[in-house]
């Protein structure tokens, strides 16, 4: 009796983690597939995603531009942790191309600098000399869409919920074109995207 107890007991504990890991499985397999859709509110501006859903997005690249190499005037003296939105992600392998819909999120973070930082901004860590990153100093997005933005260069859009540490503002306002986009189509590589400074776009672009 006790030997048929223990071997119900078993099964009944590995159908417990075979059920547990087909969840897991299912909300995986629907996180990666999913998309975020914009939501606005009743001025106009985009709201800020929710629990900080990019951060599990497909991450392309991070280039820094400090200060102390820059003068001290850089116009981005932080890292830019850029992420593309999944959806968007899978569709660029395919056809390298950016859909109608493509989500850039680029959160900020600051180079880290503690007191007794090297002259050129860099500091002295245990894997060398070099630029590594401080804390979360902002969040940005921006959006490709025909249908939203009809009149925007590229048909992008750019928002900004500001250069500050969290929390990022709830919601922001769509920036002019002459704010991003001059820069972008002036200097972008692609489509008004820096794919020049985002080592995974470039190689998962179909030769």
């Amino acid at each position: 009796m006790r030997k048929t107890a223990s071997i119900l007991a078993g099964v009944g504990l590995g159908l417990v983690a075979a059920m547990a890991l087909a969840i897991w499985s299912e909300r995986n397999a629907t996180a990666q597939q999913s998309t975020y859709e914009p939501v606005f509110n009743d001025k106009g501006e985009l709201l800020l995603p929710k629990n900080h859903i990019w951060r599990d997005w497909a991450f392309v690249g991070t280039p820094v531009t400090p200060n102390a190499l820059n003068d001290g005037n850089a116009a981005f003296p932080e890292f830019h942790i850029v992420y593309i939105d999944p959806v968007s992600w899978e569709h660029y392998k395919k056809t390298g191309k950016f859909r109608e819909g493509t989500v850039i999120a680029k959160e900020l973070t600051l180079v880290r600098a503690p007191d007794g930082a090297n002259k050129n901004g860099s500091t002295n860590e245990v894997s060398g000399t070099g630029y590594f990153m401080g804390n979360y100093s902002g969040f940005e997005i921006t959006i490709k869409s025909k249908k939203l933005y009809p009149n925007e260069p590229g048909n992008w859009a750019y928002y900004t919920f500001g250069h500050q540490p969290e929390p990022y503002n709830a919601s922001a306002a769509k920036q002019p074109a002459e704010a991003c986009a001059a820069c972008h189509t002036a200097a972008a590589a692609e489509d008004m995207v820096f794919t020049q400074f985002y080592p995974v776009l470039r190689a998962a672009k179909p030769k």
